[in-house]
């Protein structure tokens, strides 16, 4: 969620728990030096491996209260977005965390030291909620920061109290942190999330770690040291050009998406109403190739048709949710508006989304084998996966397509056996 002012804006399987203890006992051995050292080399794509809990093989799926609410969030709201996900299939599509995000805590620790939920707002408390949550078959998150506050100042942050926190959380049954970087001390990124990283191994749950870093000291070179996703950019409005800016910013990093870690442009907004239809099947597209995660930020227990149907389009999460797990990139532009991006699916296929940026006219975009990866000479069937339909006849060198302003087509290529 925004930064401050003064910054830049049910149960464990025992399987999961042995590699969490495994884990433990091996990150516990890195001391500060280790967590501060210098990112990874640019080249390459690799990183080093030092965070797994089992989770994240393919980007996360759910719904996080800050878009919509922001403050405005209490334990009414969250049980009923929990029994909407249910109600309306979107849990069936994929969406199985439920998070909350800042303001849900008492304003101060306990003079023991302890974070509380705000007993006006979650007065039956966290491990309650959680039990309700799982209840319905979902997971429930939560929300701190690596600083001594929050973003919102309404709560206090975990910075120096890690090792209790993620405790705390794993005793309530949270399956899900993300962790911002508000009201930081000057301690390097590195350190303060890989603290909380190192808590969370030693917690004995595993639990989705989020870092919500805002893409400071290139963050995709080292979050997979310590985490399942981290935040590439700023934060998300609910603009065209602002959607546009957030996807942009984390194509430069495809490479260090991967199983178990993914690149982060922030949540969803599909739903909000700053954006038109059109705009919004761009955003979820453009997200779902990325292997981004898809985290709902609207409130579903008022989502219309249009949306519903954007958000649980079984075609679109398949690409998102492919085991292969490779980012889709942008990979060829015609002037200031055409683009073409693809990414390697599994079963040798590809997903190619044609982009028409521009706001007054439709254009003719073609996607050529040598740019999306496709050898000379092989024949493709072509799925519109907006469309449900696929297209007649085979394409051998390239698909072209005209796309209207602002919108986008997307397509999943399958080689034709010869």
């Amino acid at each position: 969620m925004a930064p401050e002012i003064q910054s830049l804006c049910p149960s464990t399987t025992a399987a999961l728990l042995l590699l969490a203890a495994c884990l433990a006992a091996a990150v516990a051995a890195l001391d500060a030096a280790d967590y501060a050292r210098p990112p990874l080399p640019a080249g390459g794509g690799g990183r080093r491996v030092l965070f797994a809990n089992g989770l994240g093989l393919t980007p996360q799926m759910g719904w996080n209260s800050w878009n919509h609410f922001q403050c405005d969030i209490n334990e009414a709201v969250v049980r009923s977005t929990a029994d909407a996900l249910v109600a309306i299939g979107l849990a069936k599509a994929g969406y199985t965390y439920v998070n909350l995000d800042d303001c849900w805590a008492d304003s101060e620790r306990t003079k023991e030291g302890y974070m509380v939920a705000n007993p006006k707002t979650f007065p039956s408390g966290i491990k309650a909620l959680a039990d309700y949550v799982h209840s319905k078959g979902l997971k429930l998150g939560i929300y701190s920061s690596a600083g001594t506050r929050t973003c919102s100042n309404r709560m206090p942050g975990s910075l120096g109290y890690e090792e209790r926190d993620a405790k705390m959380f794993a005793s309530w049954g949270v399956d899900y942190l993300k962790y911002d970087n508000c009201y930081r001390d000057g301690t390097p990124e590195t350190v303060r999330f890989g603290r909380m990283s190192r808590a969370l191994v030693n917690s004995g749950r595993p639990i989705f770690y989020s870092l919500c870093e805002w893409g400071f000291m290139e963050v995709p070179k080292w979050g997979g040291m310590y985490g399942n996703s981290w935040r590439t950019t700023g934060d998300i409005n609910d603009t065209w050009s602002g959607m546009l800016d957030n996807i942009d910013l984390n194509d430069a990093y495809a490479r260090y998406a991967k199983p178990g870690g993914w690149n982060d442009p922030d949540m969803l907004e599909v739903g909000n109403g700053g954006m038109a239809y059109n705009e919004y099947v761009v955003h979820f597209s453009l997200w779902a190739i990325a292997k981004a995660p898809l985290v709902i930020g609207c409130d579903v227990t008022r989502v219309s048709n249009e949306t519903l149907g954007i958000l649980s389009n079984a075609e679109v999460i398949a690409i998102s949710q492919d085991r292969l797990g490779v980012q889709g990139q942008k990979v060829s532009k015609y002037g200031n508006d055409l683009e073409v991006w693809a990414g390697q699916l599994s079963g040798h296929r590809k997903a190619v989304l044609l982009l028409n940026r521009g706001a007054t006219r439709s254009a003719s975009i073609t996607a050529a084998w040598p740019d999306v990866g496709i050898r000379r000479g092989v024949a493709v069937e072509a799925r519109d996966v907006w469309k449900h339909e696929t297209l007649p006849g085979w394409f051998t060198g390239s698909l072209t397509a005209v796309v209207g302003p602002h919108s986008c087509k997307l397509f999943v290529l399958t080689p034709v056996p010869s």
